[in-house]
């Protein structure tokens, strides 16, 4: 008996996935298998192309698993297109001149970026973006330029822009309809998207199109669009989508679409039955072309399973859910089902908060049901949310847009899903597949899940069992505790070194989560006099890591404004300070209230007007309170001895000289202090993290206090401390906290955490256990030394200045959308949270 012969023409994500398929039924056991592709290397992630422009190599793109093409003998030719089939001798020929003959035919040619037909298109500078050639010319050519532009603003658009501004080129993305990713986004996601984008720093012109490439000696110098403007700029790359690369179908006599894409049946079987055709370049049999790797994986699994013979009555693609869930220039965006409310009569629950940048919208029929939903800025319950559409799911849709505190708390997990729940849309993969595996590692290798776009990732962390792994998160095995000791030990500067350096596999040389990310920044920050980093947060790579309040340096508020809160140490200040605080309240319009840590709170500024209202303050002798940050907040006081009949010590002059020495100090938590001066205890300090009590000689010091949802009365340390000792612990206690204590933990869950409790922490900081005390005070003594206050530091630099815009491209226009209303003859937010209709447009 001959052995058969399988000929795949292309080896992209889709053709790599059918020789996985084959391989998984044993058909490369039986058959010999041939792959001529294009391209000079192997499939890779075309998912994750513009990685490459965040330190990762084509090789750690590849799909292919070293071995994989020896183990099941494919024999695999890069570099050798098929240029012509003979359909009737069955053979395919190589541009070399290679002839091979086929029992069976598999066309994965994919699909080609569509150029717009516009004078100069071909001039020097004019890229595409596809591939990981096209990168790299993209690379070395923008060397010698400032400024790029990128024709097209929907997915692949998007990435190539966040690809020319990392390469430190002033970008401009163009797009034809009125909003970034028409296909995928309805016009609030948007607008909502837009935001965040020109925020970032790049320029987008929406609802207008490329005219024409202005070159001089055959190089682009600049664009003219539809509108009339022009742009200068030395570098175009088009995105304008893709087509179907069909040609070889075209030229050997096979059936195609209209509007292009070779025809198929359910099994993915062209108009000649020994040839088949998948991904972008087949037209499915519901009249569509498919520019999703899901579907494409779909194909391949059933034309795998035609060859293997094991195709039966439920074998065939017959159409594919166009959920997408993907992180564009670090925003979450994501759609899935009827995302643009095209059902009859159906309603549509709506989120928005246009000044954070997110955008919720939920598609729902009369009876609740979900069908659908749009996702900008937060995309976390994409999850959990894809797989329900088409039921009820077990609360109310507005439950599932609000954010937390907005309404009722809602705590949707992976028991809401039904077992046959399709969690991985990509490797078509059900809870109950998931459920069977042990850890994430083992979900990927028995059932590829996770293993494609990702966006599953998090709803399989939550469906496996706790409590083997302890690490930080997917992408680092070692706890906060552990990474702080590696950055401290071998002076780690930045958070990509650790991540490469320290990090998971299958995360080194990616760009983290939004757990470890902040996790290490804050780390970073707390080491950096010690390791020599720059102590400014914003600088460099330090900015992409923080929270979101951190990014302003100021609190973000439900209505998109700040919140300004200037330090006033141990509760302490000047009359003209205090007129200087309402002189800026009352100009700038904003509302004031005294704190419960004995400050003033200045809310309803807008971006732009941070800097401003800053250089008053600064000007003042005010610093920044860091009440934005993970760090030191006040250190509360009563009057002491000075005024209260009382007190028996200086409970101010204290609570300046501790508030002073730790201000600015990043920490896992927030840390609160408050120091009282006598016995009646009247500025709180044992609901504090470290609080301090006067006796008649010295002070009191306690720790692991807090306040707040669920209280914890602060444990005595230590007693009759003199200035001195009362400072020398309180520096080794912080310290070894920040050193030892998890993610988001508060000294209070911290210290019952700890093994031994207050009698270790005891003998480590009081009695020197375990020789730690110099380098705990030595770690202190120089953040002490090398804090500056990060306002000033902002204000004395115009590029750091720059961020503090409401639109980049117009940093003069206010926000229009922050508005207010009076109360109580101050402000208060006006946002309207929640609009729930008909969907404009929808059918009835």
């Amino acid at each position: 008996m001959t052995t058969p012969t399988i000929v795949l023409v292309g080896h992209g994500m889709v053709g790599q996935r059918f020789l996985e398929a084959l391989a998984d039924r044993g058909v490369t056991e039986r058959a010999r298998i041939v792959v001529l592709c294009e391209e000079p290397r192997p499939a890779y992630d075309r998912v994750q192309l513009t990685s490459y422009f965040s330190g990762k190599t084509p090789d750690d793109l590849s799909m292919v698993e070293d071995g994989f093409m020896e183990r099941h003998g494919i024999e695999l030719h890069t570099d050798e297109p098929v240029v012509s089939v003979d359909r009737a001798a069955r053979t395919v020929t190589g541009r070399s001149g290679r002839v091979v003959a086929y029992d069976h035919l598999v066309l994965a040619t994919g699909s080609y970026p569509f150029v717009p037909p516009v004078p100069g298109k071909d001039a020097t500078g004019c890229f595409v973006y596809r591939t990981i050639e096209d990168l790299l010319a993209i690379e070395e050519y923008a060397k010698t330029a400032t400024t790029g532009a990128v024709v097209g603003g929907g997915l692949l658009g998007l990435e190539a822009a966040g690809a020319l501004k990392g390469l430190g080129l002033a970008t401009h993305i163009v797009e034809f309809a009125p909003r970034l990713m028409p296909v995928q986004v309805d016009e609030g996601g948007g607008a909502a998207l837009l935001r965040t984008i020109e925020q970032m720093g790049l320029t987008v012109h929406t609802g207008t199109g490329t005219q024409e490439v202005v070159t001089a000696d055959g190089a682009v110098t600049g664009m003219k669009l539809s509108d009339g403007s022009e742009l200068a700029t030395e570098l175009v790359v088009f995105s304008a989508g893709v087509r179907p690369r069909d040609q070889l179908a075209r030229d050997c006599g096979l059936d195609v679409g209209e509007r292009g894409g070779i025809a198929v049946d359910e099994l993915c079987r062209t108009s000649d039955p020994a040839v088949f055709a998948i991904g972008e370049c087949a037209l499915a049999s519901d009249g569509r072309v498919y520019g999703l790797v899901a579907p494409g994986y779909e194909m391949a699994q059933t034309v795998a399973a035609v060859l293997a013979e094991e195709a039966d009555g439920s074998t065939g693609f017959t159409g594919a859910d166009l959920s997408t869930k993907l992180k564009l220039l670090g925003v979450d965006v994501a759609s899935f089902g009827d995302a643009h409310g095209a059902a009859e009569g159906c309603l549509d629950v709506v989120y928005s908060d246009s000044r954070a940048g997110v955008y919720k919208k939920l598609v729902v029929d009369a009876e609740g049901r979900l069908l659908g939903g749009v996702l900008v800025g937060d995309a976390d319950s994409y999850g959990l949310l894809r797989p329900l559409t088409g039921t009820r799911p077990p609360v109310s849709p507005e439950q599932l847009v609000l954010p937390a505190g907005a309404g009722a708390p809602v705590a949707l997990g992976p028991s809401a899903l039904p077992d046959d729940a399709v969690i991985c849309s990509c490797h078509n993969v059900t809870k109950h597949a998931i459920s069977q595996c042990a850890s994430l590692p083992e979900v990927k290798k028995c059932t590829k899940a996770g293993t494609g776009c990702g966006s599953c990732v998090k709803v399989i962390e939550k469906l496996l069992p706790k409590a083997a792994d302890k690490g930080l998160c997917g992408c680092f095995s070692y706890t906060r505790s552990e990474l702080y000791e590696i950055a401290r030990t071998l002076r780690v500067t930045s958070f990509a070194s650790l991540l490469d350096s320290h990090g998971r596999e299958g995360a080194k040389g990616g760009e983290g989560c939004e757990v470890c990310k902040p996790t290490v920044g804050s780390v970073l920050a707390s080491l950096a006099p010690t390791i020599g980093l720059g102590g400014y947060i914003l600088d460099g790579e330090q900015a992409a890591l923080q929270d979101t309040n951190d990014h302003h340096l100021a609190n973000l508020q439900r209505n998109g404004s700040y919140s300004v809160v200037p330090r006033i140490p141990g509760g302490e200040i000047t009359p003209e300070k205090l007129i200087v605080i309402g002189e800026v309240a009352r100009d700038y319009g904003l509302y004031t209230k005294i704190t419960g840590g004995q400050r003033i709170d200045l809310f309803g500024a807008r971006v732009d007007q941070l800097p401003a209202i800053w250089t008053r303050l600064v000007d003042a002798g005010f610093e920044s309170g860091h009440a934005y940050g993970k760090a030191l907040r006040t250190v509360k006081s009563c009057v002491g001895q000075t005024w209260c009949r009382y007190g028996v010590q200086d409970s101010v002059k204290m609570a300046i000289q501790l508030e002073l020495r730790y201000r600015g100090l990043r920490a896992p938590h927030k840390l609160k202090s408050a120091v009282s001066g006598c016995a009646r205890e009247c500025a709180e300090a044992q609901s504090k993290d470290f609080g301090v009590i006067a006796t008649a000689n010295g002070w009191n010091l306690y720790v692991g206090g807090n306040g707040g949802a669920t209280p914890r009365h602060a444990d005595l340390l230590a007693q009759d401390l003199s200035d001195a000792e009362l400072v020398r612990l309180i520096d080794r206690f912080l310290m070894f906290y920040i050193r030892t204590a998890d993610r988001l933990e508060r000294t209070s869950v911290w210290l019952e955490r700890l093994e031994g409790g207050l009698d270790h922490l005891r003998d480590v900081i009081v009695k020197d256990s375990l020789g730690l005390c110099d380098e705990l005070e030595a770690l202190m003594a120089a953040h002490v030394s090398d804090y500056q206050d990060e306002w000033a530091q902002t204000l004395d630099d115009p590029e750091r200045l720059r961020r503090f815009v409401s639109f980049v491209n117009a940093p003069e226009t206010p926000d229009p959308t922050v508005r207010f209303v009076p109360e109580r003859d101050q402000i208060k937010p006006d946002l309207t949270i929640l609009t729930i209709g008909t969907l404009e447009g929808a059918s009835r």
